[in-house]
């Protein structure tokens, strides 16, 4: 028997961007998963985490508000200036499966921005993450994005 129960249609993926006021070698200065405590104000402390493997990188962030992301890297390119990384541990335990990110950044090369940084970050979660989920990473990443532009126009800045 169907269920009545009806529910809201919603994307699993949050995408957010922003143009930052400096250039791209001050912005991608900052995005390593060990120094995202260095811009992003939301977490306390980032630190490797030992004895995973030889060929895994993977860093515990510590946040504010008392939760703790272990992150993975999956793919970093100096070359395309782009970071992949997915949460495989957090306390307290997520309410969903799995959420896989990514941020990338280019050059603003001419124009009224000239010598500015776009950055782009993905976030895709697994199908079981709800609506409240979505727009809460939504918020956190606009966030995040917010305090990288203050971190890489103070640099910027030589402040």
């Amino acid at each position: 028997m169907a269920s009545t129960q009806k529910t809201v249609a919603t994307t699993n993926e949050v995408i957010e961007s922003a143009l930052i006021r400096a250039p791209l070698s001050h912005v991608w200065h900052f995005i390593k998963l060990p120094d995202f405590d260095k811009f992003w104000t939301s977490i306390q402390k980032a630190e490797h985490v030992g004895g995973v493997s030889n060929e895994t990188d993977v860093v515990k962030w510590t946040f504010k508000d008392g939760n703790i992301f272990e992150v993975k890297q999956d793919e970093h390119s100096n070359l395309d200036h782009f970071i992949t990384f997915s949460v495989i541990n957090a306390e307290p335990e997520l309410t969903y499966s799995s959420v896989v990110s990514t941020i990338r950044c280019w050059p603003v090369t001419s124009g009224e921005f000239e010598d500015c940084t776009f950055v782009r970050w993905t976030s895709k979660f697994s199908s079981d993450a709800d609506i409240g989920v979505i727009e809460d990473a939504k918020y956190k990443r606009r966030d995040a994005l917010k305090d990288l532009a203050a971190a890489a126009s103070k640099m910027a800045s030589g402040k």
